[in-house]
């Protein structure tokens, strides 16, 4: 029979969400995705201790062994490079969220992440920059994948963070559904199946808005809690999943329905469609979206806010 996981892999590109090394050894997933909080529990393992010791050599050798930032920076992206050396595709690699407010700090700290990866011999193209969706972080991307630079947008909760990405030409957006989910349960919501899941009714609609406006980035469900979100979003571009749910999938051999394809979107600038393809989203549009949004703009903070204080914890371990 096969499992869940194999007729999921026919529709979505898998994406394991974890840094540990063994693990995605054993999931062979496509790509992987880190941030402040996944390196951090790789600082704390004896097993990595290693990376932690090449990031001081590295800072060493390029003459800067006292900068806790180019230590926190090169642990990163040796990191990155021994994920890349298991999977075939893609790995992220997160700017500090304490930079989310900053377009040219962002910027600058993109362009020292891939200068290390260069430094580290690294195929740069499969290297995804990732950003915090505030109104700066997008306008850093669009910065940065002019340069060639290519950005994964994450801490995404809503339709205008997505367009917004979407219109200055990232390459990939993460739409939290796991978050979405805990807050309207957390303020009364009953969910009672995945149909009426608000995280899994969220990241539909950017897909299908994003899909009928023929715009390109990648849409990547993240923050998942059980299983049934997963299943509800088959077909969606990319899904990043923890290996306790892949692990679940794996071992389930029940038939699994695509929900999502691009290819059956009907385009906006189709008379017989209802969609409108809205303008250009603007500063003042977007900032008014994010505060008449109150699980938005909470869960952004609050995401923005436990990425800095892991950031913080992994500069004393580093230190």
């Amino acid at each position: 029979m096969t499992s869940k996981r194999a007729q999921l892999a026919r529709w979505s590109t898998l994406v394991a969400d974890t840094g540990d090394m063994d693990t995605i050894r054993a999931l062979q997933p496509e790509d992987a995705t880190t941030n402040p909080s996944l390196l951090l529990a790789i600082a704390r393992e004896p097993r990595y201790q290693s990376l932690l010791e090449d990031a001081g050599l590295l800072a060493r050798q390029l003459g800067r062994e006292d900068s806790i930032v180019l230590r926190c920076d090169a642990f990163a992206t040796l990191t990155g490079r021994t994920i890349l050396d298991t999977v075939p595709g893609l790995v992220s690699t997160e700017v500090d969220a304490r930079l989310s407010f900053d377009t040219m700090a962002t910027v600058e700290r993109a362009r020292s992440l891939i200068a290390l990866y260069r430094e580290l011999g690294v195929d740069t193209g499969r290297i995804l920059i990732k950003i915090a969706a505030t109104w700066e972080g997008i306008q850093a991307a669009a910065i940065l994948e002019q340069e060639g630079i290519r950005c994964n947008l994450t801490l995404v909760f809503c339709l205008e963070q997505a367009l917004a990405a979407a219109q200055h030409g990232a390459t990939l957006i993460s739409p939290f559904v796991g978050r979405i989910y805990d807050w309207y349960v957390k303020h009364g919501t009953v969910v009672e199946s995945a149909d009426t899941d608000p995280g899994v009714i969220s990241v539909k609609a950017i897909f299908h808005t994003l899909k009928s406006q023929g715009l390109d980035t990648i849409v990547m469900g993240a923050s998942f809690r059980n299983a049934g979100q997963i299943e509800a979003l088959a077909g969606c571009d990319r899904l990043t999943i923890s290996p306790a749910l892949l692990e679940t999938l794996e071992n389930d051999t029940g038939s699994l329905t695509q929900q999502l394809n691009a290819d059956t979107v009907v385009p906006a600038e189709d008379p017989t469609s209802t969609e409108q393809r809205p303008a250009q989203l603007n500063e003042a549009v977007f900032r008014w979206a994010m505060n008449d949004n109150p699980m938005a703009c909470d869960l952004l903070s609050d995401g923005i806010r436990r990425f800095a204080r892991d950031q913080e914890a992994l500069e004393a371990l580093l230190a």
